[in-house]
């Protein structure tokens, strides 16, 4: 179309404004050089959509008021008329008389009524050449192939096949019907080729993506020797931006300049849009700076370069500069401008640019408005996005979708779903891009059920083989719980790209099943997809998760092969693998062969120490990341804070504390709640205390930081104080504080708060959880209500291994072993393998119990029938259940059989036995295995003290006391 009326040569509805102006400026020229080519109906034209001038041959139209004409046109023409007429010859002569058949195909093709046309045009055989191309360009405005291809056996059939402007019309229309390959059959068959045959098969290939073919007919057309012209150049320019071809673009900027057209300010626009999409910043400002002449297309071209490739205030400087020059922004330059500030948080210019969109009148553009509420929304203002989408008055698909989307992004997933059916109300049908939003958005809040009604309307609107939505659909499903759904949702996908197997690997890792993303990442190379970084990260995540060291190992080696072990992201990670499968030397390795190393590379490697237990290592490549210039994070401080913690390095920490304050942390919530945790383990509970009360927003977790401080410090009853502070300022306790309120109950037997708690776990909902449960069971135990325990443990919807040894232990501290062995038995049958701490709790029971002979064979199936290897921990109760029982002999019999050297523990055991039933000479031996494993410990000689003074032996009492002097320990008060 020309000047945006509905007539228009075939060549010309393939161009966007750009070149419409150019082809514009052309026709103009060829009526100033040839009016006699020309028709004027000016005078008899009832409808202004008419054109002013229709040229006889290709119906081609120009209106003397065009929104697209050269400044000189109508002082031109004025002149023109003026001397034709009065010299007799003039364009009114050249009226058509009367209005035949053409013009009554014309005014059928506008109105859209194609077959009435086409019949017309079939009853006359005589129809011109123009009635043609008019009925083809209906079929182009209409999508109508079938009517097209009508059209085209037409004119084979009369012999019109070999005219070059049907020829280029034919193309033109096949393209715009989305039929590229019948296009280029009609180009090829073609006798002739003129520059606009050339420059819409171009146009063809480009519109439909397939930018390859397109420059190469370009190549091809400069071949034949057909010079290209304005708009051949600005088609092959956007097709070199568009796949980043930045060598044929400066190739095309050379012979643009050898033809003369560099001074062109649509062409010089476009060669500043190349440069900036391909990254060349630079080289875009510099044509943008030799250009003549600059319109606010080119200012636009420039500004969106720097907001997309360079610094965003230069895009806001240029933006201050176009308005000086007296240029007016128009919808597009203010979209740009709006995403700068969108990809850089840059709020306060955004508002600025919504006041100036408000004074240019641009506000009611539902582009415009969309972008303002995109831009509000993705700086964090979610209420001035909603308003300025209220305020708008007219909503189309892309405004939905970014309100939509504002909401998903700030974790509002249930509000976004609202809006959602707020839209379908409204008539409004969504599209791809929103479907992704809320699927996005069901995933973030696990709404599996608004997730599955989404997927039935996808289906519905016919969406469903897209490659996008396929991929976010086995996200959402993965998220919300569903990994069968979501692997049956992957294998049902006709087409899968890279991040259709990374959505579905990452499901399986992130559902704890490893084994099954590593098969899945066998299956993906077999059927020759290329993993990508992100593939690897999540695999080597996977393999830190359930341990796996070989395959992690072997991913390495693959990474290696494909290229990527340079990638900071991928070393990070193979960094994290190594640490979490607890090769720390080799985490440490690849560390230090990386290239280049971030923040989140030392972050890895310190984490790897700390939760090695190596604090002091941690904090030695703290100091040398900051010898290397780079700032820690907050991450980087709470794995410091941890670290010191788990070593109780409180000068370290203190320290520590004095960094984060400078570097500005030490508001961070996360931060703070972990210094409050440092200063608790490190036993300076009012540091604790001080931090926590300077601290500006407390969530739950500091909470819990503080209140698992004082409970661990023996301070339950303030620990449960602390609870009822928490509730009162809003706060709501997770499970974290529960489970942390629980132990400090039991710490002080504090039955009544228990159950109190147990009261309120039931109105949270977290009554299910097995870690609370089995806290509950532990609380009530320790607090002497065995039964209550029973009941929890009884009422548990599911039990793992350490609510058995919960419950186990339970009835082992009542002394109630029968029961504690019975329930071992029930555990068994029930699948549950019974652990390390399963066989202490139940030999514990029957050492209180006095079951010797249950407890001797237990010890002895341990290891035998059930490969649990036997700990220092279990050699000590059996010593006890045997020294309980009055078997010294057998219990000193015992240690001298161990495997294994008894540490001081088990040794200890024996002398309290031989203390309490009074055996001197095991007492003796026992003592002076002890005291050469511990000699800075008192206990042993206060034990053999003991059973000194029960015999009687004074002597030997004195000569203890002498002993324990001679070691420097601290001397037994008298009569001990």
């Amino acid at each position: 179309m020309v000047q945006g009326q509905e007539h228009g040569q075939s060549n010309i509805s393939t161009l966007d404004a750009s070149g419409k102006a150019i082809r514009v400026e052309q026709l103009w020229q060829e009526f100033i050089s040839d009016p006699s080519q020309w028709w004027d109906n000016r005078f008899i034209k009832k409808n202004p959509k008419y054109p002013d001038f229709e040229h006889k041959t290709t119906h081609e139209g120009l209106w003397i008021e065009g929104g697209m004409n050269p400044l000189w046109v109508k002082a031109k023409v004025a002149t023109m008329a003026l001397g034709k007429i009065q010299s007799g010859g003039g364009l009114r002569s050249q009226l058509r008389e009367p209005l035949g058949n053409g013009w009554n195909v014309s005014i059928l093709c506008k109105e859209g009524r194609l077959k009435e046309a086409l019949h017309m045009v079939e009853q006359n055989v005589q129809a011109p050449i123009n009635t043609y191309a008019c009925l083809l360009k209906g079929c182009i405005r209409r999508k109508a192939l079938g009517e097209g291809k009508r059209v085209h056996a037409l004119i084979i059939r009369r012999g019109l096949g070999s005219n070059i402007i049907l020829g280029n019309t034919l193309v033109n229309m096949y393209a715009k019907c989305g039929s590229v390959l019948d296009a280029r059959q009609v180009f090829d068959s073609m006798h002739e080729h003129n520059i606009f045959s050339w420059t819409t098969i171009i146009s063809a290939y480009a519109d439909h993506g397939q930018s390859e073919e397109a420059i190469n007919l370009f190549q091809q057309m400069q071949q034949t020797g057909i010079p290209p012209n304005k708009v051949t150049f600005v088609v092959v320019l956007k097709v070199c931006a568009r796949i980043l071809a930045l060598e044929q673009g400066k190739q095309l900027h050379l012979d643009i300049i050898k033809s003369g057209f560099e001074s062109d300010v649509i062409v010089g626009s476009t060669l500043v849009d190349m440069y900036a999409k391909c990254g060349r910043i630079e080289d875009a400002r510099q044509v943008f700076n030799n250009m003549r002449e600059r319109d606010v297309v080119s200012w636009t071209a420039i500004i969106a370069g720097y907001a997309h490739h360079g610094p965003g205030k230069e895009a806001l400087d240029l933006y201050k500069q176009l308005k000086q020059e007296g240029l007016q922004p128009d919808i597009v330059t203010y979209v740009v401008l709006l995403k700068a500030c969108t990809s850089n948080s840059d709020l306060e210019h955004g508002k600025q640019l919504h006041l100036d969109i408000i004074k240019s009148g641009f506000e009611s553009d539902v582009t415009v408005g969309s972008t303002l509420v995109d831009m509000y929304a993705k700086c964090g203002h979610i209420e001035d996005a909603h308003q300025v989408f209220n305020n708008m008055d007219e909503h189309n698909t892309v405004s939905w979708t970014a309100i939509i989307a504002g909401y998903a992004q700030h974790g509002l997933g249930k509000k976004a779903l609202d809006l959602y059916k707020q839209m379908k109300q409204e008539g409004v049908l969504p599209d791809i891009v929103t479907f992704v939003v809320l699927l996005k958005a069901c995933a973030s809040i696990a709404a599996l059920d608004q997730g599955k009604q989404v997927h039935s309307d996808i289906i519905k609107s016919g969406f469903e083989s897209d490659v996008i939505i396929g991929n976010t659909l086995v996200d959402m499903y993965a998220k919300c719980g569903c990994i069968e759904d979501a692997h049956q949702m992957f294998k049902d996908m006709r087409e899968r790209d890279v991040v259709s197997w990374n959505v579905m690997i990452a499901g399986c890792a992130q559902h704890g099943l490893g084994k099954e993303a590593l098969d899945l990442y066998k299956q993906m190379k077999q059927e020759g997809v290329q993993p990508d970084i992100v593939t690897y990260a999540i695999l080597l995540k996977a393999c830190a998760t359930i341990a796996a060291l070989e395959q992690g190992k072997q991913l390495h080696l693959d990474i290696m092969r494909s290229g990527f072990e340079s990638d900071v992201i991928v070393g990070n990670t193979l960094v994290d693998m190594y640490a979490k499968c607890g090769c720390i030397k080799d985490a440490r390795q690849v560390f230090n062969s990386m290239h280049e190393r971030d923040v989140v590379s030392w972050s890895a490697m310190i984490a790897g120490y700390a939760e090695h237990g190596l604090g002091k290592e941690a904090l030695d490549l703290y100091e040398q990341m900051k010898q290397n210039g780079v700032q820690p994070n907050n991450v980087t401080y709470v794995l410091l804070l941890k670290a010191c913690a788990s070593i109780v390095a409180l000068k370290q920490g203190k320290q520590l504390h004095l960094d984060i304050i400078k570097s500005g942390f030490g508001s961070d919530v996360i931060v703070g709640s972990t210094l409050v945790d440092m200063y608790a383990k490190c036993g300076c509970i009012e540091h604790a205390r001080e931090v926590f009360n300077n601290m500006h927003d407390r969530n739950v977790v500091s909470w819990n930081a503080k209140i698992s401080g004082f409970a661990q410090h023996g301070l339950g009853k303030e620990a449960l104080d602390l609870n009822k502070q928490m509730k009162q300022e809003g706060v709501q306790p997770d499970i974290v504080t529960y489970v942390v309120l629980l132990k400090a109950c039991a710490s002080i037997a504090a039955l009544e708060q228990g159950k109190q708690l147990h009261m309120d776990i039931i109105k949270s909902d977290f009554d299910s959880d097995v870690i609370v449960g089995n806290t509950l069971i532990d609380m009530y135990a320790k607090c002497g209500c065995i039964e209550d325990a029973c009941q929890v443990f009884n009422n548990m919807q599911k039990r793992d291994v350490v609510s058995w040894n919960a419950m186990i232990a339970g009835y082992a501290q009542q002394g109630l072993g029968k029961e504690a062995f019975t329930l071992l038995k029930q555990m068994q049958r029930e699948g549950i393998k019974p652990d390390e701490v399963t066989y202490l709790s139940v030999l514990s029971a029957c050492s209180h119990s006095g079951l010797v002979d249950k407890g001797r064979h237990l010890f002895d199936s341990m290891y035998k029938d059930h490969g649990v290897i036997p700990t220092m921990d279990h050699y000590a109760c059996m010593v006890d259940l045997l020294g309980r029982a009055g078997c010294l002999a057998d219990a000193e019999d015992f240690v001298r059989k161990m495997p294994v050297q008894p540490n001081a523990l088990v040794l200890r055991t024996l002398l309290a036995a031989a203390r309490n039933h009074g055996h001197v000479e095991i007492g003796r031996r026992a003592f002076d295995c002890v005291v050469k494993l511990e000699p800075e410990n008192a206990a042993p000689y206060v034990l053999l003290s003991n059973i000194y003074a029960a015999a009687g032996q004074r002597d030997d009492v004195a000569q203890i006391r002498r002993e324990m002097n001679d070691a420097g320990l601290k001397a037994m008060p008298e009569g001990s």
